[in-house]
């Protein structure tokens, strides 16, 4: 296992982060949980030499953090650091904060939670929390010895990233990154403002919930082709790896072969250690990806709010990313979303607003049928 400084902690880790989100093979929410076959992976990845592991309230319908912490159990805890999260949902005021810290503190069977996550912060909330004494309160309990890090996790904009970067003395990120969301999020330039500042970066969504671990068909042709043979997992991987930015990528695994594969492709990277060609190669798999998107839609929204409620970004989101990685459309979550609140191309009246306001000049109207009609 290779080992990594975050940034200006002073504090030694894995390269790889295991992640608690998936020990059922699914996304957070999923009740259905084998808790022996979790805490057996949990520590198969500690025995092979994984310190940095990575959970949250919710996960697993709030199980994940009482399965990791009876795996924690027998000595297990002082070999690892733990990494979770406020449910921000949940927080009301100043002691709700308290009272929930205190919940997951008994759950994961600690003393102290060594980086403490507000959970997907944007700036409006965060607005908010400093309003109810959210800093007052982080800055209290790493006096107190029950946090040691204040960190936060992040899914937005890249203004948004900045500014709650800048706005508060924060030891700690987490977010979003892989060689195909380098213009997404954060992106590359939230990495790069975090390791100017010397805060450490782990990053979560490495393989895009698994979607970057199997390639189509046009983007297996070019690993195939390379004179060096790696899975699509390890390319992965390797990529993150190569920022000097990154101290940890986190890797959710329910099956011990995953912790094994992990546990070997971790013991041979490092920052900086791809060559032009390699990195030319992942260049070449961005756009072979990028290449399989079915509308160009920005998501700027301009077409929205449409006068029959369709989600018509997020359609054309959902048809996009089906299509890039050859997913499931009945697995989107987001399309699943869409259904739900009644927000399918199947509301549309072909009224032409949306195509009015596009600044692209997309035929949207045709197009969000041709996408109902191959995500149905």
């Amino acid at each position: 296992m290779k080992y990594r400084q975050m940034g200006k902690l002073g504090v030694q880790t894995s390269a790889f982060g295991l992640g608690c989100m998936r020990f059922n093979g699914e996304a957070s929410g999923d009740s259905t949980i084998d808790e022996q076959k979790a805490i057996n992976l949990i520590r198969q990845a500690i025995d092979g030499g994984v310190t940095y592991i990575d959970t949250a309230y919710v996960y697993l319908n709030k199980t994940s953090e009482i399965v990791l912490g009876k795996a924690l159990r027998d000595g297990y805890r002082e070999k690892v650091t733990i990494a979770t999260k406020m449910p921000l949902g949940a927080v009301k005021d100043r002691e709700s904060m308290e009272a929930l810290l205190a919940e997951e503190l008994k759950k994961l069977q600690t003393d102290h939670i060594d980086f403490y996550l507000m959970h997907g912060v944007d700036k409006k909330e965060w607005a908010s929390f400093k309003a109810i004494g959210a800093p007052e309160f982080f800055d209290e309990m790493k006096r107190e010895g029950k946090i040691r890090f204040k960190c936060f996790s992040f899914h937005g904009p890249y203004e948004d990233f900045e500014y709650i970067l800048n706005d508060y003395d924060w030891d700690m990120v987490q977010i979003q990154y892989n060689f195909m969301d380098v213009e997404n999020q954060a992106g590359l330039k939230g990495l790069k403002l975090a390791g100017e500042k010397k805060i450490p970066v782990v990053i979560m969504e490495g393989l895009l919930g698994g979607r970057l671990s199997k390639a189509p068909e046009n983007v297996q042709a070019l690993y195939d082709a390379f004179p060096v043979k790696r899975s699509a997992v390890e390319w992965a991987f390797r990529w993150l790896c190569n920022h000097p930015e990154v101290s940890v990528v986190l890797s959710g695994c329910n099956e011990p072969e995953q912790i094994e594969e992990n546990l070997r492709i971790f013991d041979t990277v490092e920052a900086g250690a791809m060559d032009d060609a390699e990195l030319e190669l992942m260049e070449n798999v961005r756009r072979a990806y990028l290449d399989r998107t079915k509308i160009g839609c920005t998501g700027c929204k301009y077409c929205m709010p449409c006068p029959n409620g369709v989600n018509i970004p997020g359609i054309f989101s959902a048809w996009n990313n089906v299509s890039l990685y050859c997913t499931d459309p009945a697995k989107d979550w987001g399309l699943k979303r869409i259904r739900e609140n009644g927000a399918g191309a199947d509301q549309c009246v072909g009224c032409g607003a949306c195509e009015a306001a596009c600044p692209q000049h997309l035929p949207i109207i045709e197009q969000l049928q041709c996408a109902w009609g191959e995500l149905s």
